[in-house]
């Protein structure tokens, strides 16, 4: 397909195993995609959005880690070839990707001659390209039940940074590459969750004080997770009510439905033949 031809490499042709293959398929995925800040977003010591995100959509829809650490978006663009599922490849209960987070940025905006950096005007075209891989229907992984949202990278922090790690950022060059997601997503009409200027204005606007919201100058802390976390849900409320957790019903039935039904009847309901399902 044009949008991916020139992108991901070749000779990629095994799939991962997906974590729900190790019990039935009973529900839907939220898949959050990105480097580190959502590979650690699990980290129960930094009250993450992962963790939150599965404990609001228990028993409603599965939430899946697919960060990957110290990635770029050209490193990860081979990776989603292999962890986003190809539309002839979905069978009748195979769990679908109701909601898709892409968060890049924060290494795509190491400075040029250091291995991370991703020049701007490609970093745009990554992402323009995940989103058209899910939203054309010409495309292998055409999804159109899955809604995106895009996430800016956070603010940073130098000083606070390791000597080493020192030299290869810029809080502007990260700002500009924050901008550009916000580009991006006006550009391809997908919302975007604008970490950016959450943590920015919560720190009153001071470059000094962000450091407040970091573990390390780079990566979110408790109070980081804090924004990112509210201001997500937020966003799946405003741009996709269809998919906020109040507005989902639980897979199988709650305890109370017992007090009506026998054990034979329960057996007998087919519930996994659309129900608790999206309509599209």
């Amino acid at each position: 397909m044009p949008y991916l031809a020139n992108h991901f490499l070749r000779g990629v042709g095994t799939y991962c195993i997906d974590q729900t293959a190790m019990t039935a398929d009973c529900q839907d995925k939220i898949v959050l995609f990105g480097d580190s800040l959502t590979q650690m977003s699990w980290d129960p010591e930094y009250g993450g959005i992962g963790a939150r995100l599965a404990n609001l959509y228990a028993r409603k829809l599965d939430v899946l880690n697919r960060g990957f650490s110290g990635y770029n978006t050209d490193w990860a663009l081979p990776v989603w070839e292999q962890i986003i599922t190809k539309r002839g490849e979905v069978q009748p209960h195979t769990p679908r990707v109701r909601l898709l987070t892409i968060w890049f940025g924060a290494n795509d905006a190491c400075l040029p001659g250091f291995t991370q950096h991703v020049p701007l005007s490609r970093f745009s075209e990554n992402l323009a390209t995940m989103v058209r891989a899910i939203r054309a229907p010409e495309s292998q992984w055409y999804s159109p039940e899955t809604r995106v949202l895009l996430i800016t990278p956070p603010p940073i922090h130098v000083p606070s940074m390791g000597v080493d790690m020192q030299p290869t950022r810029t809080f502007d060059v990260t700002k500009a590459y924050a901008q550009e997601v916000k580009k991006v997503g006006e550009a391809e009409n997908v919302p975007v969750v604008d970490i950016w200027t959450g943590i920015w204005e919560a720190a009153g606007k001071s470059k000094e004080a962000v450091k407040g919201f970091l573990t390390d100058g780079l990566h979110l802390g408790k109070a980081g997770y804090e924004v990112v976390f509210a201001a997500l849900e937020e966003a799946i409320s405003q741009h996709y009510p269809e998919i906020y957790h109040e507005n989902l019903q639980s897979i199988f039935p709650l305890w109370e439905y017992f007090h009506s039904h026998t054990l034979e009847e329960f057996k007998a309901g087919n519930w996994l033949d659309g129900r608790g399902r999206i309509e599209q």
